[in-house]
Formats: structure tokens, C-alpha cells, sequence
């Protein structure tokens, strides 16, 4: 069988993880990498793939990947996804999938037009911990879920906000919701379906002069399925990332799963059952002086490989990305109301 052709778009920390991945893949061949930044084009030379300064110049050259990963900022993910999928390429989008529900539905609409596959990066889903959870609530063991109350406590600064990046535009960033903390309500969403009745307050105590949106949040809603939950956010922590944290508590026990990337599990009583031993964690993502979200994408290029090779099914299709945006638009909305 012979190779798929991947073209990573973004040559940024996580660009350069989604090229060493397919480089080292021997199901995969690394056939391009673009960004506009001259000192990333020439970091991305060290793969030996041909290298250009945006997407129309690699679309002119001729050259066609299966899959184009992409990687670059938010604000722009539909953009580029739209402009791989008109190519009849398969298309990786890094989170969020966009910045509006309707931006997402563009890139279904051509999509299904070109009958290629989206697939999202939700890699915090093959963690341990969250695998865990899943087992419980498809397997009912908490029972009747009365509340969840997730907390995002994290720190970001001027490190993080450095002056001419797009971090921190509204257009480009979208919010913390959108950049830091989209994993985590892509984990809730998954285990508990769709919020409605949301309520929330935010405001911006530490980066009025970096960002162009609120740094934390208070939001609360009612899950369609039944209970109640809330989310209390925050990149306002002094000095270093504080928690992620998730707590379930339900009619037939009650669980905590917390740590700084929402990966230990802290708390867990539930009738009739004992904790198994967890695999370990993969260490966090390591963006310079930060370390974000799980460090699980080797699974998400393998569940594209499989799903292309017809060994397997997308784990996380655009539908689901789509369905996590429009929840934090949702939530930004009712920060405005």
C-alpha cells in the first residue's frame, strides 16, 4: 500500500510536532510544509519536504497531500481548511475547528461537496483519565448525574503575549475559551452532551494590555440530558498553570479528576466499584516556556491513517468540533447578555 502524503500548514510548535509525527510514521510521507514566517520556513527544511510561504504557493506547485494538517492560527483554521478540501484533500484541523458555528458549517458544507474526511484534534480524549470517565458514564456507574463543576486555572503572560504575535487578537486568539480551555469543554461535551439555559460573567484583571478579551469567567447551565454544571476559568494565575480540574457527582457516587492538565484522579467513590490502575499520563505538550494540553497527538494521525486505510472510524468528526465552538460561542454570548 502505498504512503499518504501529508502537507502540515503552520510550522509553529505544534506544526513541527504534527510533521515529526508523519516523518516518522512509515505509513506516512511528509510532501510540504507552508508558513509565512521566513525563520519557520527554515526550521522546516530539516525534513527535506519542499517549503512555501502560503498556501496558494503550494496549491500553484502542483503538489497534492491525501491529508493537510491544519496547524496555524485559529482565526484562520477554517480558512485553510476550506482552500485543502477545494485541493479534494483530507483535511486535520488543530482546535478549535473555528472560531463560529457558521464557520464550521462552511467547512462541512465543503466537505461533503469535495467527500473528504475532517477529522479534529481533540487528543485530551486518549488520555487515561478521560478514557476513565467515559467508561463511567456510558457504563451508568455514577448513576443520575446531578452537577459537574469544572475549573480551568491557568497562567499566561507577557511570555506567552509577546508584541506582533496573533496571540491575544480577537480575530486570530478568539479567547482563552477558544485557545487554552477548548480540550477541557470538548471532555465535558463528550462525556455529558449539549448545555442549554447558560448563564456567566467575565472580565479581564491582568491583560487589558495583551489581549482583547476577558481573561476569566464564571459560566453556568443546565446539561439536556439532566444535572447541572458550571465552568470557572482563568490565564490570570500567578506564575504557573494552577489546575484543570473536573468534578462529577452523581446519585451512585462521585468522582475528581484534577492536576494541572486535568490528568490525576483525585476523588473517586462510587457504590459497588473500585478504582482500576490507570496507564500513566503522557507528559503535557511543551510550548517554550509553557506546557499545555496532553501530549496524545501520535494517536490522532494514527486514527487518520487507520480511518483512510479503512481499519477504523474517525474519533472525533467535524459534527463534534462543530458542536464544541458553537458551545463557547454560546458562552461568550451569554458573558455579553
Amino acid at each position: 500500500m502505498s504512503k499518504i502524503k501529508f502537507a502540515v500548514l503552520g510550522y509553529g510548535h505544534i506544526g513541527r510536532k504534527h510533521a515529526i509525527m508523519v516523518d516518522g510514521n512509515p505509513d506516512c510521507e511528509l510532501v510540504a510544509v507552508v508558513d509565512p514566517n521566513e525563520e519557520a520556513r527554515e526550521r522546516a527544511k530539516e525534513f527535506g519536504a519542499p517549503v512555501f510561504a502560503d498556501i496558494d504557493d503550494y496549491i500553484a506547485s502542483g503538489i497534492h497531500a491525501d491529508v493537510v494538517n491544519v496547524c496555524t492560527p485559529n482565526g484562520s483554521h477554517s480558512r485553510m481548511a476550506s482552500k485543502a478540501l477545494d485541493q479534494k484533500s483530507h483535511v486535520i484541523v488543530e482546535k478549535p475547528m473555528a472560531l463560529t458555528k457558521a464557520d464550521c458549517e462552511e467547512v462541512i458544507y465543503k466537505s461533503l461537496q469535495a467527500g473528504k474526511n475532517v477529522f479534529c484534534v481533540k487528543q485530551n480524549r486518549y488520555s487515561p483519565s478521560s478514557e476513565w470517565l467515559k467508561s463511567l458514564m456510558v457504563e451508568e456507574k455514577l448513576g443520575e448525574i446531578y452537577m459537574v463543576q469544572m475549573n480551568c486555572y491557568w497562567n499566561r503572560d507577557d511570555r506567552y503575549y509577546k508584541k506582533g504575535g496573533w496571540k491575544g487578537s480577537k480575530e486570530l486568539d478568539g479567547g482563552v475559551l477558544f485557545t487554552q480551555f477548548s480540550h477541557f469543554i470538548d471532555i465535558m461535551y463528550w462525556l455529558m452532551g449539549d448545555i442549554d439555559d447558560i448563564h456567566g460573567q467575565s472580565t479581564n484583571f491582568s491583560h487589558k494590555k495583551s489581549t482583547e478579551f476577558d481573561d476569566t469567567g464564571i459560566v453556568y447551565f443546565n446539561f439536556k440530558k439532566g444535572g447541572m454544571g458550571s465552568v470557572n476559568f482563568s490565564t490570570s494565575v500567578y506564575g504557573q498553570n494552577m489546575e484543570s480540574s473536573i468534578a462529577i457527582i452523581g446519585s451512585k457516587g462521585s468522582v475528581k479528576v484534577s492536576g494541572q492538565y486535568m490528568d490525576q484522579v483525585s476523588y473517586c467513590h462510587i457504590e459497588d466499584y473500585e478504582l482500576p490502575e490507570l496507564p500513566p499520563a503522557n507528559p503535557p505538550n511543551d510550548y517554550g516556556d509553557y506546557k499545555g494540553s496532553a501530549a496524545n497527538h501520535h494517536y490522532v494521525i494514527q486514527n487518520v491513517i487507520n480511518t483512510l486505510q479503512g481499519t477504523d472510524v474517525i474519533s472525533t468528526n467535524a459534527l463534534e468540533g462543530m458542536k464544541v465552538v458553537e458551545i463557547i460561542e454560546r458562552m461568550y454570548e451569554a458573558f455579553e447578555a
